[in-house]
C-alpha cells in the first residue's frame, strides 16, 4: 500500500529473539497459534533452543465468532507435546490486533491444564484492542488503518515477510 511500507518480518524476528532470550528457560513452552504464530514459534525455538519441542494451537473452535465465520477449510490440529500443568508458557502470534485470537488461545490452553504463567510474544502489535490483552514481547508497534490487514507469509526458503492488504468491505 502506498505510504505504508510493510514491516520487515526478519528484522522484527531478530528483535523479538533478543527480547525473549533472557526470559526463555530450558523448560519454557513456546506455543504458536496457527498459522503465522506457528512459523514464528518455530523460528524462535530454533534460535532460543529450549529443551522441549514447540507446540501449535489452532483456535478455530474456541473463537467467539465461530458461528458467524464458520469453520475454515484449513483447520489444523493443535499439538502440545509437553505437559502444560505448572509450566511457564509463551504464546506466540504474528500480529496482535483485537485480542480475540489470544482470548481463544487461552481458553484452549486451559483445557490442557493450568500453566504457572502465560506470556505473549508477537512480531507486530497493531493496536485496536477490544479486550484487555497485552504482549510482553513485541517486535514492533505498527499503526495502520483498520481497513488494512497485515498478513505474514513464509517463502519456500523459510523466510518470513509481511504483506499489507486492503480488506474487502
Amino acid at each position: 500500500m502506498p505510504g505504508n511500507p510493510s514491516p520487515d518480518a526478519e528484522q522484527l524476528l531478530k528483535a523479538l529473539i533478543e527480547q525473549m532470550r533472557p526470559a526463555v528457560a530450558p523448560e519454557t513452552g513456546l506455543i504458536g497459534i496457527h498459522t503465522g504464530g506457528v512459523w514464528v514459534a518455530e523460528r524462535l525455538h530454533q534460535a532460543l533452543k529450549p529443551a522441549i519441542p514447540f507446540a501449535a494451537l489452532d483456535v478455530s473452535y474456541y473463537r467467539d465468532d465461530y458461528e458467524a465465520r464458520g469453520l475454515r477449510r484449513d483447520v489444523k490440529r493443535s499439538e502440545i507435546p509437553f505437559e502444560v500443568e505448572g509450566r511457564d508458557l509463551i504464546l506466540v502470534d504474528d500480529v496482535l490486533y483485537t485480542g480475540r485470537t489470544i482470548r481463544a488461545a487461552l481458553n484452549e490452553l486451559f483445557d490442557y491444564g493450568r500453566p504457572a504463567s502465560v506470556r505473549l510474544a508477537t512480531l507486530v502489535d497493531r493496536g485496536g484492542r477490544q479486550l484487555p490483552i497485552a504482549a510482553q514481547f513485541v517486535g514492533a508497534r505498527v499503526d495502520v488503518e483498520p481497513s488494512i490487514s497485515i498478513d505474514l507469509t513464509r517463502g519456500v526458503d523459510g523466510r518470513l515477510a509481511f504483506v499489507l492488504n486492503r480488506r474487502a468491505s
